[in-house]
């Protein structure tokens, strides 16, 4: 590993990238992710790479499917209206099977909202956003130095199933400083890109396509897609505890917010309460097993929190199954829940 060094989380996404592996990037600037797509801009041409600053969202999008179908590794960013104005190249993406990375920085909505951090594209990026049955693999980093291991992971993952994978960030970890260490050499996954459009050279022609007006070939095409979504539910699923072994009470928070949910959890611990955490770091596939696990050993409440009205919200109501109280604490268009805020909600929920 290398040395340590203080880096905004933005640029250090963009620093990850190129270990990962990704000599193209195109996107358009918005705020709060503009100083990844400056980095880029700046990092790109050193290591012989592709930066294109596109003249719009749908023109980057469609650029990332043109460098995917070509079988580079490949990345676009954003920001919430930003990626919204993406959802047509990403469904286009998912249903060529194409693999691509694409980060979202997310700020208040809806509309054009302010430029504070949120979490209200969480329906958006785990729900499809776009039109059709597809599923983004999304990843919701909630340090600087979790941010780069998982925009690593997001270019492997996107290779490994032929899929998009959304990183969830937000305009709080996009901004700010960490000290970071980034590997000094990855092992990029090999695979076997049969599909990519590389000229024909003596073989068969490929086609990369999503169109199928064929009598029941649309449908063999999505349950193919369906199959594979299930393989990852089934080996994708990644979360982080923290004192849940005798907890009689559930935070579930994620991203930055999980940072606030944490004082909590180590405040009451400290009092000798049973409080633990469940942070999902896979919002999609969504950690269900394992809440229904918690829930089934003895927690008697879950508190959610997040920057929305409750979106998340629903997954983790789905996983509880009725089986506890979930009471909800979330703040909207910037706000951001404090550990007091945090608290206060859990009392409530304690209390009944």
């Amino acid at each position: 590993m290398g040395k340590r060094v203080l880096f905004a989380g933005n640029e250090a996404i963009g620093e990850a990238a190129i270990i990962a592996g990704c000599r193209c990037y195109f996107g358009y600037p918005i705020t709060p992710q503009n100083e990844l797509t400056a980095y880029m801009a700046m990092r790109l041409p050193q290591v012989g790479g592709v930066f294109i600053q596109s003249e719009s969202e749908l023109a980057a999008i469609y650029m990332v499917l043109g460098a995917a179908a070509a079988g580079a590794r490949v990345m676009t960013s954003s920001s919430s209206p930003g990626i919204t104005l993406k959802q047509e190249g990403i469904s286009y993406l998912q249903g060529d099977e194409l693999p691509a990375v694409v980060v979202n920085v997310q700020r208040g909505g809806p509309g054009l909202g302010n430029i504070a951090p949120s979490q209200s594209d969480y329906f958006q990026a785990t729900k499809g956003g776009g039109h059709g049955d597809y599923k983004n693999i999304v990843l919701v980093p909630h340090t600087v130095q979790e941010a780069v291991e998982l925009t690593i992971l997001a270019f492997d993952l996107a290779d490994k199933y032929r899929v998009v994978v959304m990183i969830l960030a937000d305009g709080v970890l996009g901004q700010m400083m960490e000290p970071v260490v980034f590997p000094e050499k990855v092992e990029i996954r090999q695979v076997t890109k049969d599909y990519i459009l590389d000229g024909a050279k003596g073989r068969e022609p490929r086609i990369i396509r999503s169109l199928f007006l064929e009598e029941g070939v649309l449908e063999k095409h999505n349950r193919k897609l369906q199959e594979k979504y299930k393989r990852i539910e089934e080996n994708e699923v990644r979360y982080e505890e923290m004192e849940t072994e005798d907890a009689e009470w559930l935070i579930v928070g994620c991203g930055m917010v999980a940072r606030s949910c944490k004082n909590v959890v180590m405040e009451r611990r400290a009092k000798g309460e049973k409080v633990g955490l469940l942070r999902p770091i896979t919002v999609w596939p969504f950690p269900y097993a394992e809440l229904r696990r918690l829930v089934e050993s003895g927690v008697k409440g879950v508190l959610v929190s997040e920057m929305n009205a409750g979106q998340m919200l629903e997954d983790v109501e789905i996983g509880v199954c009725g089986r506890v109280p979930v009471r909800f604490y979330g703040r909207m268009g910037g706000g951001f829940p404090s550990p007091e805020e945090i608290d206060e909600s859990l009392t409530a929920l304690i209390r009944g």
